[in-house]
């Protein structure tokens, strides 16, 4: 996609801070926001033909709907300081989320569907913690809506990356759909969205996108509430040294799945790694309730 625009940047005026269709990202599937609210502020929203994923980034929600009742109980104040709540709305949904504390921060997902799922509130205790990589290579991802997960499309994982570690690396992509001589799926063609957080006000990340052809050939240096636009290619990250980096990652397309294909020449990196980052992991279950 030449001439894409790849990094998006918070609207710092309005606490619905983030605000884009699939058409504006020039894609097919992910549309995506991110709200602030006051305690006790509400807003309401049917779903229409769209599954949606809800994922509390801070503070604590409870939600009404058509299909069901959900409250969050023992949220996180943010990011770094606790596992997110992911709530799952399948498609025809009437709902209103209401703010159970000040300065709720939530990101939502909206990916159109021909399906019907059951609606689910995954608490922070379900999320699998997974270190990936070693060295200054290793990081932490949190599954949230993870492959395999009851819903037509949506994947959605959460990754810290301590200051100064690499993350999404080696290299890969998820840009042509490939399976083996048996049907097993090699790789999936995904849009993705990387949504980044900061524990510092300077903070920052750099992210490369690009192709094998470099027809994408992007560095980009990301802040706090940045978005990056991932269409196609390559996408490694670096934490900036003394700041840790979160990132919140959708993806959909062809397949409700995570399998992609590594650089050819960074594939010798893995099982070169000697040990584990003891800074990981650096957020638990257990550290929720920390509003």
């Amino acid at each position: 996609m030449p001439d894409q625009k790849l990094l998006v940047k918070p609207n710092t005026g309005s606490r619905k801070y983030h605000h884009f269709t699939a058409q504006d990202a020039g894609w097919s599937y992910l549309n995506f926001e991110t709200r602030l609210l006051y305690n006790n502020e509400s807003f309401s929203e049917q779903t229409g033909d769209y599954e949606y994923a809800i994922v509390l980034l801070g503070g604590n929600f409870k939600v009404s709907s058509d299909k069901g009742e959900w409250e969050t109980r023992n949220g996180r104040k943010n990011v770094f300081s606790g596992i997110a709540h992911t709530l799952y709305l399948p498609r025809h949904t009437q709902f209103t989320l209401t703010a159970q504390s000040a300065d709720t921060d939530i990101a939502i997902c909206r990916v159109a569907t021909d399906e019907d799922h059951p609606p689910y509130l995954k608490q922070p205790e379900e999320a699998t913690i997974e270190l990936r990589g070693g060295d200054n290579a290793n990081r932490q991802i949190n599954s949230l809506l993870q492959p395999g997960f009851d819903c037509d499309k949506i994947v959605c994982v959460e990754v810290y990356t301590p200051s100064g570690n690499w993350s999404s690396y080696p290299a890969h992509k998820h840009d042509e759909r490939k399976t083996d001589a048996d049907g097993n799926l090699l790789e999936a063609d995904l849009e993705e969205i990387y949504f980044y957080k900061t524990d510092k006000p300077n903070g920052f990340a750099i992210q490369q996108v690009y192709t094998d052809d470099r027809s994408i050939d992007e560095v980009i240096k990301v802040h706090h509430n940045d978005v990056v636009l991932v269409p196609e290619g390559y996408h490694p990250v670096v934490a900036g040294h003394g700041y840790n980096i979160y990132y919140l990652n959708f993806l959909a397309g062809s397949d409700q799945s995570l399998a992609n294909s590594p650089d050819p020449q960074q594939e010798w990196i893995f099982g070169t790694w000697k040990g584990q980052d003891p800074r990981l992991p650096m957020v638990t279950a257990k550290m929720n309730n920390s509003i």
